[in-house]
């Protein structure tokens, strides 16, 4: 297949080009021949490789190996000799030379868009060496640490957990639970960087956003606890707070829309208005200018997340998650509007799958969407508590004020299509 041949080796070669762009542009104030390799070597490194692939494939591996030594070689040769007139310690660019030699040959013999991906991300590592060089020295050892447990909870416990349901009705599943004990924890981790990186104001509304499309109970209780640790900020979390119940309502229109069209139409007034409201009022209080004052201070907190606090949460949640399935198994479509109640204080997004799907199976669509409302209004209530008991009373209190405006203009809605 000589054109698919000339294809790979094109890929090959755009591999050492685009990673000899970056090296090139690193180093361009360096005369002519002053330096070891830029664009016009790694471009050859990469074709070079998918040649001695091709070579491989047709005279056996001894022929890769014949090739490859001795280019390594003479390039950590050359280099080395550059290194000591520089006095430079690096061993980057040998490491960056050898990846497109390897990428080239196997964009030749393997997946080509794997070996194409592999050269963008080595080609970003090499570009933002000076952004990650400063994020390493910013780095805490609680942040550090908060990161490694986070990946630990998701790579190594997380696979060892059944994933099946235990006890009556099957109502516990230990991977669902720690499941939901990783996004807690990784809306806070994610909240806390953003504010690093962002700054406080259009952090949290990053933050917010982003961590919403997960959980917005996650973030509404890091927002209590941010609250609670830096009360100045009391403006900008309580419009952050309300933005995520803007995305709460966004999310459960995109399910309705996605599984149930006829729910959608019922749903997507009153959610429509609670999410437009709950924006207006969340942005106006996250971006309104502020004095020079302490409410511009950056967080205190010196963890992104408290792992005690989310683990007596979700053990919360996880009680009101099993209670629902059992009352779900016991009295079906006939408790639909007090088991969404009560769904409404663990996961709404559940609550809203598992009422698209019965309106297939007969579910009245306007009994469908009151529950669903309920649901809602049930965890918009329950997040107004968790913000009195983390947050505070008064963080609470202007919390509530926002939601109760955008409840009454979902109520309104409702009552207007119906």
């Amino acid at each position: 297949m000589p054109v698919e041949q000339f294809q790979r080796l094109g890929v090959a070669l755009a591999i050492g080009f685009l990673v000899g762009v970056e090296r090139g542009w690193r180093a361009r104030e360096a005369a002519e021949g002053g330096r070891t390799a830029g664009i016009r070597t790694y471009a050859l490194t990469g074709l070079l490789g998918g040649v001695s692939a091709l070579l491989g494939q047709s005279l056996g591996g001894w022929a890769f190996v014949a090739i490859a030594l001795p280019y390594a070689a003479a390039f950590v040769l050359f280099k080395q000799h550059e290194q000591e007139e520089e006095g430079d310690h690096s061993v980057t660019a040998v490491v960056a030379a050898l990846l497109v030699y390897a990428l080239g040959a196997y964009a030749v013999v393997g997946d080509r868009s794997v070996a194409a991906a592999s050269a963008v991300v080595v080609t970003a590592l090499l570009a933002f060496k000076g952004v990650l060089h400063n994020w390493l020295r910013r780095l805490t050892w609680p942040e550090l640490r908060s990161a490694l447990i986070l990946l630990a909870m998701s790579f190594v416990a997380l696979p060892l957990l059944p994933d099946r349901g235990y006890g009556p009705y099957q109502s516990v599943n230990p991977h669902e639970l720690w499941l939901l004990t990783i996004a807690m924890a990784a809306v806070s981790f994610v909240a806390y960087a953003a504010i690093r990186v962002f700054g406080p104001s259009r952090g949290l509304i990053v933050a917010s956003a982003a961590g919403s499309l997960v959980s917005s109970t996650a973030v509404t209780l890091h927002l209590a606890r941010l609250n609670r640790a830096t009360p100045a900020g009391i403006r900008r979390h309580v419009g952050a707070a309300l933005l995520a119940g803007a995305v709460m309502g966004l999310r459960l229109c995109a399910i309705a829309g996605v599984l149930a069209p006829a729910l959608f139409q019922r749903l997507v007034l009153p959610l429509g208005a609670f999410a437009g409201l709950s924006a207006v009022l969340g942005l106006a209080a996250t971006l309104r200018p502020v004095e020079e004052t302490g409410d511009q201070e950056d967080s205190p907190m010196k963890s992104p997340f408290d792992l005690g606090l989310v683990f007596k949460f979700v053990l919360v949640l996880g009680a009101v998650m099993a209670a629902t399935r059992i009352l779900s198994a016991l009295y079906g479509a006939h408790g639909l509007l007090p088991i969404a109640a009560l769904g409404g204080l663990a996961d709404t997004d559940a609550v809203t799958l598992a009422v698209a799907r019965m309106t297939h199976q007969g579910v009245d669509v306007r009994l469908a969407a009151d529950a669903v409302l309920l649901a809602a209004a049930v965890d918009s209530a329950s997040k107004v508590m968790i913000a009195a008991v983390v947050g505070g009373m008064r963080f609470a209190a202007m919390f509530a004020g926002g939601t109760l405006l955008a409840a009454a203009a979902a109520a309104l809605a409702w009552y207007w299509a119906a």
